[in-house]
């Protein structure tokens, strides 16, 4: 079964730096746009970056300048380097991976915590 792992998260200090990472198993397609989303207690699950398979990227405003998102399609893996980390950014933390075509996916995580506080 198709499913996608994410890792690589934790508990940091104002300005620092995390990176995760979100990995697919079970196949071996390339899916269409990977990415990460957010959700903090008491809001809405909200796009952080999302990333294409030619390369095609977005970004949530909030994080544009700190956050980098990167694939590496052979593995199917996509990584998002979170630098000058605030308070706000804490949430927990969704891969998703889209695959359009036949077969067709929507796959998500199940969530990695990111705690930024000092």
């Amino acid at each position: 079964q198709v499913h996608v792992m994410e890792s690589g998260g934790g508990s940091v200090q104002p300005g620092g730096s995390l990176r995760l990472s979100c990995t697919t198993f079970g196949g071996t397609f390339i899916m269409s746009v990977m990415g990460w989303y957010r959700q903090a207690p008491g809001k809405q699950r909200e796009l952080v970056a999302t990333i294409t398979s030619n390369g095609g990227i977005n970004y949530a405003d909030s994080v544009k300048g700190r956050f980098t998102i990167s694939r590496d399609n052979p593995k199917n893996t996509v990584y998002l380097q979170m630098n000058s980390l605030k308070p706000e950014d804490t949430a927990v933390y969704y891969c998703n991976a889209v695959r359009i075509g036949i077969p067709t996916f929507d796959l998500w995580g199940e969530g990695i915590q990111v705690t930024v506080s000092p």
